[in-house]
């Protein structure tokens, strides 16, 4: 893989219009070819440790209450799904809370569990540049999923992919 991995040019993250270089696949569905920072971005030091697995947890959990939905709010938001509301504390203003679907709920640490590695280049891209890439694959669901603060992915850390 290590000649098909192609750089941004500069310190741009890997553009969300167009993920990967091409849209060729590999059997398995991953991305034949892979954006990553070049040598020289690479080289200026790293903010994270360069880690080369990471583990499909799913998405993270609630972290604050969890209240039923208002009249007012099922009726408006009838269309979206939407089943609970996750209250923030005040300190967290002007944020208030978070919608959640049932769907969203039902996939709460429900990853796979497997171990996906990368290469080296692409570890380290993720090592100068967490926020780098906007998914990552997962070599069981032979697809791609969200990391960040919300992401399905973790380092044996316990931190989120991404962050």
């Amino acid at each position: 893989m290590a000649d098909r991995i192609r750089h941004t040019g500069r310190g741009d993250p890997a553009p969300e219009s167009n993920p990967a270089p091409t849209e060729e696949r590999l059997p398995d569905g991953q991305h034949a070819d892979h954006w990553i920072l070049s040598e020289e971005e690479r080289a200026k030091g790293f903010v994270r440790p360069v880690r080369r697995a990471y583990v499909h947890v799913g998405i993270p959990g609630p972290s604050h209450p969890l209240r039923d939905l208002t009249a007012e709010e099922r009726e408006r938001y009838a269309n979206q799904g939407y089943v609970k509301f996750e209250v923030y504390p005040e300190e967290e203003l002007p944020r208030t809370g978070r919608f959640w679907t049932q769907a969203d709920l039902d996939r709460v640490d429900g990853g796979c569990g497997s171990v996906t590695t990368m290469p080296q280049a692409i570890a380290e891209t993720y090592a100068r540049q967490p926020s780098f890439y906007g998914s990552t694959f997962c070599v069981r669901c032979r697809d791609y999923f969200p990391v960040g603060e919300r992401g399905e992915f973790a380092w044996d850390d316990g931190s989120r992919v991404g962050t």
